[in-house]
């Protein structure tokens, strides 16, 4: 099936065909989906039940075979986006990591919650009215769009808590002290695979190759934290492996047998080394092929002895021994969890391990006796163990920064730019590390990549409110400007203007940036260059700088207007809200309503979108008129009059527009009508 979505045509209206037929094919595809993933089936089930509501509502449509207006084109095509993501969203569900996923179920809940809000502003622009569709069907969608609009992120708790679980597990399985416990910790991780649909051994082969494609996939991106974290849950999901099926073959043996067994065992292994013990393979150094005694994760994903990487490392290797993959940084990761089960093994065992310098670790069996003269491990919950990985983390990088190479300082502001674009804890820490300087003094890299990193890197750490203060304290607005005006590439510039709309949310830095003789013009410069994306982030700040009295004026005389007048009426820019909440604002300035008044074409589109636009933009594009009609008085009001469409739109938001919207346009109608009086 042809997926490419039909131009407009010059009339303004478009004959159904693909769009139409593109539409019903992926939703077909959707709501033809009957084996649910195994996490988020609340949300996915929801999220078919509203795809096959708009397949009816498309084939309808169809089967009417009438032409379409404009905006409803424009909606159409933002539902076929929306879908498509959707589908990619529960096929990524279906075809992942299911241990993986569940671990990330805050994140695929907000992913499923953006979609259906997506969905709500599509359906904003749907002109019911304007379709030939039954009444039901229209109804049907109309409710569809309010729930939508409504709709509260919804998390399963199950979901939550098995997670918790886990991470406990992963962290710190039991107390030392309390032999018996592990085997309910393993009876409920077996309880949790199984809920997710992990039972004969086949599943859990499946489910280690997943993580690995995953943790192989997130390496190659530099997720340290993610690959730590994946090679835990491997690490998780093979003992338990082992531990399942091991106690279930011996429940199968007779009793007399196991100690028969054990008998021959213990006279034929009591003075044998460590190679003659079953050790699980996943529990041995790939190098040394020892027991780990402190497992530690490269940057390729692999786990390794720590003593033996370090050495691999120091002799000259740069390459990952098993993979043969070049290393793309040198840190080593402890791999908490993989620790708490190799000790957690030896003491199901009765093994000692004994800490030595030169050679591998001896283990001796002693009936009923054990001893560990290694350090102890660490009962770390899954939170500390993870927040001191992001601390160590984050100062590595941050004396890659300071210190290395140019090659060096690309890849450290890679990672820290991943690093900081989750959780606000990540971003404090990040800072504390004292990485805000460093990143400063990289905008003004020659090197495109190393400037674009760093860059998007302090627009992440931006995000956490001290921060702010921290990137203005280290005198960044220069740099971040030059990068804004002439950054190496459009996505660093377009970076750089989402970083100072960060910034300008305090007050005090609004003036700051605003007095600044670049600021305003280089983002009305990036209206003009930018991607929709681009323009859309120029448009918020400018927005955001201009609620500003002082600045209104500057970004009023920049030559924002006329621009912002032009992305209006370009379908394809998608920015038709920001660009009318810019201009709404400019009105207060006289610098600003005598720019918008030299414009012979907003009317006529602020007519046309009292129709069609969002809630956001009919309440601005009602702003602008009324501002408009009071200064300008009979002019505006004349044309307003002459238009058949006005008085009937602006009668429709008094009726049903929202609170702001039906007060100004009753503020509009009886001003309109005491112009056609004195007229």
């Amino acid at each position: 099936m042809d997926m490419t979505l039909p131009p407009l045509v010059s009339s303004g209206f478009l004959p159904v065909g693909s769009l139409l037929e593109s539409l019903i094919h992926i939703s077909n595809e959707v709501a033809s989906i009957e084996k649910f993933p195994v996490v988020q089936v609340k949300n996915v089930s929801m999220m078919i039940r509203r795809v096959k509501l708009l397949s009816s509502l498309f084939q309808e449509i169809q089967e009417t075979n009438a032409p379409l207006p404009p905006s409803s084109i424009l909606c159409l095509t933002e539902l076929f986006s929306v879908i498509r993501r959707v589908k990619l969203l529960i096929d990524g569900c279906k075809e992942g990591s299911a241990l993986w996923n569940l671990m990330q179920t805050d994140l695929l809940s907000n992913q499923y919650h953006v979609t259906v809000k997506e969905m709500g502003s599509a359906l904003d622009i749907l002109p019911l009215s304007l379709l030939k569709i039954t009444i039901d069907t229209k109804e049907q969608v109309e409710l569809l769009r309010k729930q939508a609009k409504r709709v509260e992120l919804f998390v399963e708790p199950g979901e939550i808590q098995r997670r918790e679980e886990l991470f406990l597990m992963m962290g710190s399985y039991r107390d030392r002290n309390k032999r018996n416990t592990g085997l309910d910790d393993f009876n409920r991780v077996k309880e949790i695979l199984i809920s997710i649909g992990v039972r004969s051994p086949l599943d859990f082969e499946e489910e280690i190759s997943k993580l690995e494609a995953e943790a192989e996939k997130q390496a190659g991106t530099g997720g340290l934290i993610v690959v730590s974290n994946i090679n835990n849950l491997m690490s998780l999901i093979s003992l338990s492996k082992s531990m399942i099926f091991s106690r279930e073959n011996k429940e199968k043996i007779p009793e007399d047998l196991k100690q028969s067994s054990a008998s021959n065992w213990q006279h034929e292994h009591s003075s044998s080394s460590q190679s003659s013990f079953n050790i699980p393979d996943e529990y041995r150094c790939p190098i040394s092929l020892d027991l780990m005694r402190d497992p530690v994760i490269v940057a390729s994903g692999h786990t390794y002895d720590r003593n033996s990487i370090a050495q691999w490392i120091n002799t000259g290797h740069h390459t990952c021994p098993k993979s043969g993959q070049r290393l793309i940084h040198m840190a080593l990761i402890p791999n908490y969890a993989l620790k708490s089960l190799i000790h957690q093994w030896c003491e199901e065992n009765n093994i000692t391990i004994r800490e030595s310098t030169s050679s591998p670790p001896d283990l001796d069996r002693s009936s009923g006796k054990r001893e560990l003269q290694d350090k102890a491990v660490d009962h770390i919950s899954a939170t500390k163990t993870a927040s001191d990985a992001v601390k160590m983390t984050a100062e590595f990088l941050v004396g890659k920064l300071a210190t290395g190479s140019p090659d060096i300082q690309r890849q450290a502001a890679y990672e820290l730019r991943l690093l900081a674009k989750t959780g606000m804890e990540n971003r404090r820490m990040i800072a504390e590390a004292g990485a805000i300087p460093f990143l400063v003094t990289l905008l003004g890299s020659p090197d495109s990549r190393i400037q674009g990193n760093a860059v998007t890197a302090l627009l992440n750490l931006s995000i956490f409110d001290n921060n702010k203060i921290l990137i203005m304290s280290a005198g960044s607005l220069d740099s971040i400007i030059h990068v804004l005006l002439s950054g190496k590439t459009m996505e660093a510039r377009e970076n750089a203007a989402a970083t100072i709309f960060s910034l300008s949310m305090v007050d005090d830095y609004k003036v700051l940036i605003g007095g600044h003789p670049k600021a305003i013009p280089a983002l009305v410069e990036l209206l003009i260059d930018g991607t929709t994306a681009g323009k859309r982030d120029a448009a918020t700040a400018l927005f955001n700088l201009a609620v500003y009295n002082i600045n209104k004026s500057c970004v009023a005389v920049s030559g924002a207007i006329p621009l912002l007048i032009e992305l209006l009426m370009d379908d394809k820019a998608g920015i038709t809200d920001d660009a009318l909440a810019v201009l709404a604002l400019l009105l207060g300035c006289s610098e600003g309503l005598e720019e918008i008044k030299k414009s012979r074409v907003l009317v006529p589109l602020l007519i046309d979108l009292l129709r069609y636009g969002s809630p956001k933009g009919k309440e601005n594009s009602i702003t602008l008129l009324l501002g408009l009609c009071k200064d300008s008085g009979e002019e505006v009001a004349r044309r307003l009059l002459m238009n058949p469409r006005s008085i009937p739109s602006l009668q429709s938001l008094a009726a049903d527009g929202s609170l702001k919207a039906r007060r100004k346009a009753d503020a509009l109608l009886r001003l309109l009508n005491r112009c056609c009086f004195q007229s």
